[in-house]
């Protein structure tokens, strides 16, 4: 329990003080830590089903050329439903707030539905409602509401819904998705590689990210998955995340394969894939799978065309990260990290300056 003493002294601080985490010890532990699912990607209520909200601005693709809002609009319903992913959850329905400026042209509002209409549409849902308010500036929010049906056992009914809680020593983690697309897109755009045609193909990923709602489904189903998180802030912060719920640590190769077409612009950018595949942006998953059962998670994944890919294991060292790499080398694991209202938080601007971070982090 918070002391009086303590209150006051995070009272007199402002949250850049603080920055996220220190922001959920230390302010909302305290005070919702009772509360079921805590901390979890998705809160749950009733028996099956699970609930999110999340806000978005403008999404990062328009300081790349992309400026139309459709991308915003998907973005925001991408962010919402990759939480249901996480819980390995079927989206029923998504519930919008925007917040704009008086003067803004109907055909912005318009637009930006066209893209939270086309994405929750992609992936087998809709909007049922919403409000509309006015604001000094662009504010976009949405709350997405899914199920998680029980396994028919011989037993009986099992609970599906998953959490970031329930990981244990020696699972494998699989990493779900096509990491790597956004901030390739950042590369192109700033003259850091030059692939032709498929360039088109890199942006069009990077403006329409897919939440990874079937695969945490099939994974949950079918009870293969312990736990799990959406990529969010990066596979840093996902797999840290893991780990201090678990209170476990964990080691991941820094041997990913990226795409093909991201692996040839790591090439000619002189990026290390790793460092790619590991920045956030792209909305991939991270589900802890018991080491038995890593095989037939890829099999299942791979036979409904679905990317994954084993990127290392749990460990008793409790909080501990590392990166290994091909020839067994050891070294901690100092990721790319975003925590919000920090100077690594993201702001939408310094584009530039990430990129070069990027490419002299070569070996972190």
């Amino acid at each position: 329990m918070s002391t009086p003493t303590k209150d006051v002294d995070l009272a007199l601080r402002r949250l850049s003080d603080l920055g996220e985490r220190r922001i959920v010890k230390d302010v909302l532990e305290p005070r919702y830590r009772s509360v079921s699912g805590f901390g979890d990607d998705c809160a749950p209520f009733g028996s099956e089903h699970v609930i999110t909200t999340d806000s978005c601005s403008r999404a990062l693709v328009a300081s790349l050329g992309m400026d139309d809002l459709v991308h915003t609009g998907w973005l925001l319903a991408t962010m919402n439903l990759s939480d249901l992913a996480a819980a390995g959850a079927e989206p029923d329905a998504l519930v919008v707030n925007y917040t704009l400026p008086r003067e803004t042209p109907v055909s912005n509002l318009v637009r930006i539905m066209d893209g939270v209409d086309a994405c929750a549409a992609t992936h087998g849902t809709r909007v049922v409602g919403g409000d509309l308010g006015e604001g000094s500036e662009l504010r976009l929010c949405a709350t997405a509401v899914g199920h998680c049906p029980p396994r028919l056992t011989p037993a009986g009914s099992v609970a599906t819904r998953l959490s970031r809680r329930g990981a244990g020593h020696s699972d494998r983690l699989l990493l779900i998705g096509s990491p790597g697309y956004l901030w390739a897109a950042a590369l192109l755009y700033h003259g850091y590689a030059e692939i032709g045609e498929d360039r088109e193909t890199v942006y069009a990923k990077a403006r329409e990210p897919v939440a990874q709602l079937k695969a945490g489904r099939m994974l949950a189903e079918h009870g293969l998955a312990r736990a799990a998180t959406d990529v969010s802030d990066g596979l840093f912060a996902s797999v840290r995340n893991l780990c201090h719920t678990n209170a476990l640590g964990a080691i991941v190769s820094r041997g990913i394969q990226l795409d093909e077409v991201l692996m040839e612009v790591c090439r000619q950018a002189e990026v290390e894939p790793f460092g790619l595949g590991q920045i956030w942006g792209d909305w991939s998953l991270v589900v802890a799978v018991a080491e038995e059962d890593a095989a037939a998670a890829l099999e299942l994944l791979d036979d409904a065309k679905l990317p994954a890919r084993d990127i290392g294991f749990l460990t008793q060292a409790t909080t501990q990260l590392w990166l290994t790499d091909d020839d067994g080398q050891f070294e901690s694991w100092n990721g790319v990290d975003q925590e919000r209202f920090s100077d690594t938080s993201w702001r939408g601007d310094g584009i530039e300056a990430r990129l070069r971070q990027l490419r002299a982090r070569t070996r972190n």
